[in-house]
């Protein structure tokens, strides 16, 4: 058991239940009345942000996260299949957990994060980009452009659809931000 007294940022802890990282927090002593920590927490299961304030002195519950690599194999109805890329240990992951799953082709690293003591993964994280290839999208017609930034819908390999820039045509092999599925640029 820990204490307030050893909140910094980053921190991993039980709140209400929940897994929770500490984003920010700040020590108040007030002239009148006891001391008291206010902290905002990222629930780790759904990223929502939750403010709380805890009494200086109170007991925390300290939990240990670890973040592990994994190679993504395939899917198949139970749900998405990845392996350890170091134990080569394999497992099964709901479709809810993985987010921007239709951004992943097989052989795809992934970082996953677990509650090391429960053994329960919290989430499956992309890199930040990814490369893959367009395998359908519209031509652009000359005088398309009534805009500078004019774009069009793509289809990528995976079967994920993103925008992208007008002179983008099949069989282009793009790099896509997975954090909001933006065009990045085009790779050679």
């Amino acid at each position: 058991m820990a204490t307030t007294a050893d909140f910094k940022n980053g921190l991993y802890l039980n709140f209400n239940g929940k897994p929770c990282s500490i984003v920010w927090f700040q020590h108040v002593k007030p002239g009148k009345g006891p001391a008291f920590v206010k902290t905002k927490l990222r629930n780790l299961e759904n990223g929502r942000i939750l403010e709380n304030t805890f009494t200086a002195g109170a007991k925390i519950d300290v939990i240990n996260v670890e973040r592990r690599p994994y190679q993504y194999l395939y899917k198949d109805e139970s749900g998405y299949n990845f392996m350890h890329c170091e134990t080569f240990e394999q497992i099964c992951l709901e479709p809810d957990l993985v987010d921007n799953a239709d951004l992943m082709k097989e052989g795809q690293r992934v970082e996953m994060m677990f509650v090391a003591d429960e053994e329960r993964c919290l989430t499956c994280e992309l890199p930040t980009y990814v490369e893959l290839e367009v395998t359908y999208t519209e031509p652009a017609v000359k005088g398309d452009t009534a805009s500078t930034n004019a774009m069009k819908a793509a289809t990528l390999e995976t079967g994920a659809e993103i925008m992208v820039p007008l002179f983008v045509n099949i069989g282009d092999k793009l790099r896509i931000n997975t954090v909001d599925r933006s065009y990045g640029e085009r790779v050679k």
